[in-house]
C-alpha cells in the first residue's frame, strides 16, 4: 500500500464532496508521509488554504493547559491533589482538586458555557475575561452535580479554572506563559493563544470557522445567527480552547514530547494514567478500554500499543491530534467548515486511521452512495407529523413533512437550537441525514432513533 497516495486520495475525495476544508499531516518516525491543504481560508472562497494556515484547535488546547499545570507541579507551585480553593477561596465548590479538574471528575454542574458568558455579551456588550469565570459560576448558583471523583463529565469550565491557576501561581498572563514555557521550547514557531473575535486576526493565514446554514451557504461562525452568541461570548476564555497553530507546529509538538523538550517521559506517563472514580471505574472509559487522563484520551491497543489523542470542535471547526506513542506515528487533521456530508468526512478520517495502523482503508462512501435510488414513496405521507419528545435525549426530532417530493425533518439539539434537514432513504422505512450519522426508522405511528421510540402526536 502506498500510504501517501491513499491518504491524498481520501482527502481529495472528502474535499470534492464538500466535507473537508483544511489541512492534514501524517508522519512516521518524524518523517512526513502525507500532507496537504485543500479549500479556502474564508467563506468567500478568495483566500486559498495553505499548508501553513493557522487553525483554532478548540479542545486540542486542553493537552497544552495540562502541560502548563504539570510544569508548575514540577516546580512545586501547584499540587495535583491540592484543593482548588487553596488558590481561589471564592470558588464555590468544595473538595475539588486540580486532579479532578484535569480529568473532568470535579462533580460541578454541567454548565452550558453560552449561558455563563451570553448575558455579559448581551447586557454589557463585551466579551468576559477568563478571570471572571468564578464570579460567573457563583452567580449561576447551581448545586454540585455529584461529589468530586464520583463521575466523569466533560466540561470546558474545568480547564478555564486551570488556566486561572496557571496565571496566579506563575505571575504571568496565561498567553505569555504558554508561549515562553511550552510553545517556544517545543519549536512551535507559529503557535499562540489568541482571541480573534475580541482582538482580530493577526494575519490572513488565520482560518475562519464556517457554519453551514440551512440554505446551504457557509457563514463565519462569529457572524451566523445560529452560533455567534456562543462563539463571540466565549472568546475571552482560556485553557479550554484558543490555541492557534499549524500542522507543522503540531508535528513539532509530537517530536518535542518524544525528545522530552518540555515534559519528561515520567510526566507524560502521568498524564496518560487512568483516573479511578469512587466506584472503581475509570474516568472517561469507553467500550474499547480507553480513558481520559490529563488533557488526553488514551487507549492501549493490542497491535499498536499506547495511543493518545484529543479532538477539538467548535461551530464550523473540527480538529484531531493522535499520537501512536509506541509506534512513533502521528495524525493531524484540521478542518474549518461544517461537513456537507458527515459520512464523507468519516470516510477520510477512518481511512486515515486504518492506514496509520497498516490496514487498507474501506471504500470511500457518502450518504448519497447508500441512498436508495427511485424509492417507493407511497408511505412517506404517513410519516409526516409531530412526534413526542423523549425526556432524556439530547437530540429531539420534532416534526417531519414532505417538501418538493422529499422528506424533511426539524430537530432540536441539547442547546435548544433548531435545525432542518432532508431525510435520505437508506433502507425500508429507514432514513439518514447528511449532518450526522443518526438513522431514523418509521414504524406504525412512531419514529425510532438511537434507543428511543417516539409516538406520533
Amino acid at each position: 500500500m502506498d500510504k501517501k497516495t491513499s491518504i491524498d486520495a481520501l482527502a481529495r475525495a472528502a474535499f470534492e464532496k464538500g466535507s473537508f476544508n483544511g489541512a492534514w499531516l501524517y508522519a512516521e518516525n518524524g518523517e512526513i508521509v502525507s500532507k496537504g491543504a485543500l479549500g479556502w481560508v474564508d467563506a468567500e472562497n478568495t483566500l486559498p488554504m495553505r499548508e501553513d494556515s493557522i487553525f483554532e484547535m478548540a479542545s486540542v488546547s486542553k493537552m497544552f493547559t495540562a502541560t502548563a499545570v504539570m510544569l508548575l507541579v514540577r516546580e512545586g507551585k501547584l499540587g495535583l491533589d491540592a484543593e482548588y480553593t487553596e488558590y481561589f477561596p471564592e470558588y464555590p465548590y468544595k473538595g475539588v482538586t486540580l486532579r479532578h479538574l484535569l480529568t473532568h471528575t470535579s462533580g460541578m454542574p454541567d454548565f452550558n458555557v453560552e449561558d455563563l458568558v451570553g448575558p455579559v455579551l448581551d447586557e454589557e456588550k463585551r466579551i468576559p475575561a477568563n478571570s471572571e469565570i468564578i464570579r460567573l459560576l457563583r452567580e449561576a448558583g447551581e448545586d454540585p452535580a455529584c461529589a468530586p471523583g464520583e463521575s466523569f463529565s466533560y466540561s470546558d469550565v474545568n480547564y478555564m479554572l486551570l488556566a486561572n491557576a496557571v496565571e496566579k501561581v506563575s505571575g504571568m498572563k496565561f498567553e505569555d506563559f504558554m508561549k515562553k514555557r511550552v510553545f517556544e521550547p517545543a519549536g512551535m514557531k507559529d503557535s499562540g493563544i489568541y482571541h480573534t473575535r475580541r482582538d482580530g486576526r493577526p494575519s490572513d493565514r488565520f482560518t475562519r470557522n464556517m457554519v453551514l446554514e440551512d440554505d446551504g451557504s457557509y457563514v463565519p461562525s462569529d457572524v451566523s445567527t445560529l452560533t455567534a452568541r456562543y462563539v463571540v461570548g466565549s472568546d475571552g476564555m482560556n485553557g479550554c480552547d484558543y490555541l492557534y497553530t499549524t500542522i507543522f507546529d503540531m508535528l513539532a509538538w509530537d517530536r518535542a514530547l518524544r525528545e522530552e523538550k518540555v515534559l519528561t517521559r515520567e510526566e507524560q506517563n502521568a498524564m496518560y494514567a487512568p483516573m479511578p472514580l469512587l466506584n472503581g471505574e475509570i474516568a472517561g472509559a469507553d467500550e474499547d478500554g480507553g480513558g481520559y487522563g490529563f488533557g488526553w484520551g488514551f487507549i492501549t491497543e493490542p497491535e499498536m500499543g499506547l495511543v493518545v489523542s484529543h479532538s477539538g470542535g467548535m461551530p464550523g471547526l473540527g480538529t484531531w491530534f493522535e499520537r501512536f506513542v509506541d509506534q512513533n506515528r502521528v495524525i493531524i487533521v484540521m478542518n474549518c467548515r461544517d461537513y456537507a456530508d458527515v459520512r464523507a468526512f468519516l470516510s477520510f478520517e477512518r481511512g486515515l486511521e486504518a492506514i496509520a495502523r497498516g490496514k487498507e482503508p474501506e471504500p470511500f462512501r457518502t450518504l448519497e452512495d447508500i441512498t436508495i435510488k427511485d424509492p417507493d414513496k407511497s408511505k412517506w405521507e404517513s410519516f409526516c407529523g409531530k412526534y413526542e419528545h423523549p425526556e432524556e435525549s439530547d437530540f429531539i426530532v420534532d416534526q417531519v413533512w414532505m417538501q418538493d417530493g422529499e422528506l424533511y425533518a426539524r430537530a432540536i439539539d441539547e442547546d435548544g437550537d433548531e435545525m432542518t434537514f432532508r431525510l435520505y432513504p437508506i433502507g425500508e422505512n429507514e432514513f439518514g441525514r447528511k449532518g450526522g450519522m443518526l438513522k431514523l426508522s418509521f414504524g406504525d405511528g412512531c419514529l425510532m432513533f438511537d434507543d428511543y421510540t417516539c409516538k406520533k402526536l
